[in-house]
């Protein structure tokens, strides 16, 4: 079963291949390269959660270091995702009537590769983590984290189906993630109390208290596109009290009244 759109959370992936009793690949692609770029699997590896697997021929995709532009070869590590030149057929050759927009916004943060505005790590099999859009990579006290190893781990909670990570400004430490869940059961205020320390409490032991999570807070519904991507950005702007355009793929824009409400509620 082939997954696309948000990153597969790896507890998505194993329950899907226990239910339906076949390998779930979560392979990734973007509209600018007309075709997947990731999903083959190893036959003595399988499927890794997490991950989208292994290059597709004609993809030479790295992990390079977003200050020193240099590869990372250290396992594990994140950085920017980009794709060494010459790109394969099929993929986009321009904007259409705006070359230069093209060259400025694909091909000049790292000379020689496509940037694909995607953040994200290669393990030891070689198999690629597309962890979050690099926009989402938040940098506390100094610490880079990633947003989509917070989700992941919010998502262990078995009464979160669904969360969103994002960072606001903080005067003392740069940036601070803060995060939107989704519960299931219809709990009342108490369980929601308690699932949002569990919550907080399962981040600090798993990532570390680097990671600083000190606020989660519950919504009915996450903003997404029809495609299924949540709106991560119209989150961080209405959080930190910045200007925002939902765009026109939105699903439902009465979900962000909501996301609005909830935010308001939140100490400063």
């Amino acid at each position: 079963m082939f997954v696309a759109g948000e990153r597969a959370d790896p507890d998505t992936v194993k329950h899907f291949e226990a239910k339906v009793g076949i390998p779930v690949v979560d392979h990734w692609w973007q509209t600018e390269s007309g075709t997947p770029m990731c999903g083959l699997q190893l036959e003595d590896v399988g499927t890794v959660g997490g991950s989208c697997g292994l290059p597709l021929p004609g993809h030479d995709i790295q992990v390079l270091d977003p200050e020193t532009k240099e590869q990372i070869t250290e396992p594990d590590t994140l950085g920017s995702i980009a794709i060494k030149l010459p790109l394969p057929p099929g993929f986009m050759t321009t904007l259409y009537n705006n070359t230069e927009r093209f060259k400025s916004a694909y091909l000049t943060e790292f000379p020689g590769y496509y940037s694909a505005g995607d953040a994200g790590m290669i393990d030891e099999n070689g198999y690629i983590h597309i962890m979050e859009r690099t926009d989402d990579a938040i940098n506390v006290a100094g610490h880079r984290i990633s947003t989509g190893l917070l989700e992941e781990t919010v998502l262990i909670h078995p009464r979160v189906p669904e969360c969103a990570v994002v960072g606001i400004n903080d005067s003392l430490k740069g940036t601070s993630p803060i995060c939107l869940f989704v519960s299931s059961g219809s709990p009342d205020e108490a369980e929601l109390e308690q699932i949002r320390g569990e919550i907080i409490d399962t981040v600090r032991e798993r990532v570390g208290a680097v990671a600083a999570m000190r606020v989660a807070l519950p919504v009915e519904a996450l903003p997404k596109t029809r495609s299924g991507k949540i709106l991560r950005n119209v989150i961080r702007k209405i959080a930190n009290g910045e200007e925002y355009k939902l765009p026109g793929t939105i699903e439902d824009a009465t979900v962000v009244d909501g996301i609005i409400d909830v935010l308001g509620t939140m100490e400063k």
